[in-house]
């Protein structure tokens, strides 16, 4: 980002942060999205980290770490999202699915999907760690100070949630049993 342009927004320069809210939107709602998993929740994420940032630009204490600050903003964002969400969701039953003797073609698309319901699963704090450290390919150092969480819990996290999505897929394809109601 160019430093000169956070510190004219951080004076009130309503045209250098529309230059610094375009360059950032779309960063910022990739990363809301593999967080929330849902594209108007991360849309609400995005929008609400974006005035957070216009209204707390002033307190940004060094302008070379803008796009760092809005990760945690964008993060933040998020976490609140799926508080909300999480109240409105409706209990879901997964019916097994016959496997077939048959080689699939699609199995990569079911493989995407195994790992999506499995990521779905976890707590959004957990994905957020997994989303910087994998997918912005950031340091667990540099998650844990945008998280605002210690270095050890940001490692944590991120075990935890491995550990999580792995125990999510083998039990999506263990099979289900019959049993009988007495």
């Amino acid at each position: 980002m160019d430093q000169d342009l956070v510190e004219r927004a951080q004076r009130g320069d309503r045209d250098a942060f529309a230059v610094l809210a375009t360059a950032s939107i779309d960063r910022l709602y990739r990363v809301a999205y593999r967080i929330l998993r849902d594209i108007e929740a991360a849309r609400d994420a995005t929008q609400q980290a974006l005035l957070e940032a216009w209204r707390d630009l002033p307190t940004l204490r060094d302008p070379g770490r803008f796009e760092a600050w809005t990760y945690r903003l964008v993060v933040h964002a998020c976490f609140r999202e799926a508080r909300r969400d999480q109240r409105r969701l409706a209990a879901v039953r997964l019916l097994p699915v016959e496997v077939s003797s048959i080689p699939d073609t699609a199995l990569s698309v079911a493989d995407r999907d195994e790992l999506e319901r499995g990521f779905r699963r976890l707590p959004a704090e957990q994905r957020a760690v997994v989303v910087l450290h994998h997918y912005l390919d950031l340091p667990l150092t540099e998650v844990a100070g945008i998280l605002d969480i210690p270095a050890g819990t940001a490692r944590s996290r991120l075990h935890t949630a491995t550990r999580r999505l792995r125990a999510a897929i083998e039990a999506d394809a263990a099979p289900v049993s019959q049993g009988r109601a007495i």
